[in-house]
């Protein structure tokens, strides 16, 4: 018989639906396995489930929440790009320095360059430094190897992590991500090779979603549709780094395929944000690639928010325009940069996030859902958006089992 855990004492915030936090004071949870079984008022434990009861754990009225979820990472890559960083603040650009064979492209050289050990010991790495700020689950994507030899080993590297570290990752397979010095001047050819590699990973059972970069200095809407009808054929679901440096129609195309999610956005258009709503596409903000790159096109909060697209946050953690391993910066980011409300982006890095990776079985502290769960040393949970710099974080229950503590 499965043990049954009573987690007491402890002020939670449920976030069980969209329009508040969700407290309930003097709360506990019940976890029988890895699912929450009950959660409530202690005095509301129905007698029937107290004598079920194995274990007990005190909280010591902390503050708890649902697990966080970076729905937007790039987790496995080789080297750094700081010097990238140093150019950009000398005047350079972004796009600049990708046509410059910066950008992606050196991080592809040492990300080929490296050692399964090595890429693996770097992200396991940034792994344990989310799962240090209450991060549960984690999107990971490929796009770093660009062949079909080393897109297999960043996928299965993160595969490896979720073997090894009590948190649940979810792959992306973004070899759409750009054109590899191999194929240089033959992008229409790049694209059929990242279509023919894709039946094989998946079959290896390495990818869980499929996304690409459309974009100017990225791969145009035709050639990622090309993409997406591959992953359709296949029954992957699909996502899109969109409209980040220029309006492509992106979400408009990725909302055609029934996208989990359109991640960047800021060059969204209205017509982009109806055609997500109809599609019920989640919309990712990354503030901290917005802060890196010192950009000042906002994405349009309001239009999206008025529209009632929901709205998720992720670190979009990468060498070269979002080096950050912080979700709580990024919660915080989203409310000083974005205008985004606490309770938008609390929910933004729970619910809505689970949502982007189409997980309906996390996010919210509810019976039936994944006993995923953070203690945090603070009183309400508007001081997650508040605070930055400090870390609150008591322990992280994953699955039902202590993760970090």
């Amino acid at each position: 018989m499965a043990a049954t855990t009573l987690w007491r004492n402890a002020r939670l915030a449920t976030l069980a639906d969209n329009t508040d936090w969700g407290l309930v004071d003097n709360g506990a949870l019940l976890v029988q396995s890895d699912r929450l079984a009950w959660v409530g008022s202690l005095a509301e434990l129905p007698d029937a489930m107290r004598g079920a009861i194995t274990h007990e754990v005190d909280l010591g009225g902390a503050l708890v929440t649902p697990g966080l979820v970076d729905c937007h990472t790039h987790l496995v890559y080789g080297g750094l790009r700081a010097r990238e960083f140093e150019l950009r603040l000398q005047g350079a650009s972004y796009e600049e320095i990708a046509r410059a064979g910066g950008g992606i492209r050196a991080t592809v050289a040492a990300t080929r360059g490296a050692s399964d050990t090595q890429l693996h010991a770097a992200a396991r790495k940034r792994a344990l430094a989310l799962m240090g700020e209450g991060v549960t689950s984690i999107e990971i994507k490929s796009g770093y190897g660009l062949s079909l030899e080393h897109e297999r080993r960043c996928l299965a590297i993160a595969r490896a992590l979720e073997r090894e570290l009590p948190v649940s990752v979810f792959t992306t397979y973004l070899a759409a991500h750009a054109v590899p010095p191999e194929f240089d001047g033959r992008a229409d050819d790049y694209i059929d090779a990242v279509c023919r590699w894709m039946p094989a990973l998946h079959a290896q059972g390495l990818i869980d979603a499929v996304d690409a970069f459309c974009e100017n200095i990225g791969f145009s809407p035709a050639q990622t549709r090309r993409v997406f009808e591959t992953a359709r054929g296949l029954g992957l679901p699909v996502k899109l780094h969109a409209e980040q440096l220029s309006n492509q129609d992106g979400a408009r195309l990725a909302a055609e395929f029934g996208a989990l999610s359109c991640d960047h956005l800021e060059w969204l258009s209205d017509a982009g944000i109806t055609s997500m709503r109809a599609s019920g596409s989640v919309a990712v903000l990354l503030p901290g690639a917005y802060y890196y790159l010192r950009d000042t096109k906002l994405p349009p909060i309001a239009a999206i928010r008025a529209a009632g697209v929901p709205m998720a946050l992720a670190t979009d953690h990468n060498p070269g325009s979002s080096p950050g391993l912080s979700l709580l910066l990024m919660v915080n980011m989203a409310c000083t940069l974005f205008r985004l409300t606490p309770l938008e982006a609390v929910l933004g890095v729970t619910a809505h996030g689970a949502r982007a990776l189409g997980r309906n079985d996390r996010g919210r502290l509810v019976a039936g859902n994944r006993a995923d769960f953070v203690a945090w040393d603070l009183q309400h949970p508007h001081e997650l958006a508040y605070w930055f710099g400090h870390n609150p974080c008591q322990r992280v229950i994953a699955g039902g089992k202590p993760s970090f503590e």
